[in-house]
């Protein structure tokens, strides 16, 4: 019998509310079923390509706002617009500045998180400090720190690692974005199930479903 946890890889925005709204759930998955899930954090599609923003229909951006609004209420999970938003982004007309200091030092984060082998607990605590609402500005004070804390890190050290080879983190985020594209997919979350993609935080139970189909064809 093998008794190695199934590995599951998530591909996450720090800016993303359906990564937001998908991480309680995937924490509480990889608990319950003793999965070895990692999370691999990715740059939002508002920074790795501007142009989508720009050239997408009007009626995207409302829609995505009432939608996660709606998908937040219907799972009771607290959430509000970030205050700042990761990415510093105007509307009407859409404009992305090229200066974005709060995304790639989360995303940095994230993958020092995931060296140091609990990506999943840095994951959820950041996440929802940045997503729940419950402070009014999340950069504000030891906000970060505390959030960052109380998955076991110490948000200095990280921050001094990062800092001291950033080509490092560069390169990881990089791999990440190869990685889901040839899975064959580009957005967050995407769930990988054996080399299979699942995006959405509205498609956990089918990719649960997945799992536990492949796991009963070997076991």
């Amino acid at each position: 019998m093998n008794n190695t946890p199934p590995h599951v890889d998530v591909y996450f925005s720090y800016r993303s509310p359906y990564s937001y709204l998908a991480i309680q759930r995937l924490f509480d998955w990889a608990q319950n079923d003793g999965l070895d899930l990692e999370i691999r954090p990715v740059m939002p599609l508002a920074v790795l390509n501007p142009k989508y923003f720009l050239d997408a229909n009007p009626l995207m951006v409302p829609y995505v706002f009432n939608d996660a609004e709606r998908n937040a209420e219907f799972h009771n999970i607290p959430f509000k617009w970030p205050n700042p938003d990761p990415v510093v982004m105007e509307f009407d007309p859409v404009h992305i500045p090229d200066e974005q200091p709060y995304i790639h030092r989360l995303t940095r984060l994230g993958v020092e998180a995931g060296r140091q082998g609990r990506s999943l607990e840095f994951t959820r605590e950041v996440a929802t400090l940045i997503w729940n609402g419950e402070v009014g500005c999340w950069t504000d004070g030891d906000y970060l720190a505390e959030a960052v804390g109380r998955a076991g890190f110490n948000l200095s050290e990280m921050d001094q690692a990062i800092e001291a080879d950033p080509d490092i983190y560069i390169n990881i985020i990089e791999e990440n974005h190869a990685a889901r594209h040839e899975v064959g997919h580009w957005g967050s979350p995407t769930i990988v199930i054996d080399g299979e993609p699942f995006f959405g935080q509205d498609r956990i139970e089918l990719a649960k479903w997945r799992l536990a189909q492949n796991r009963s064809s070997v076991g």
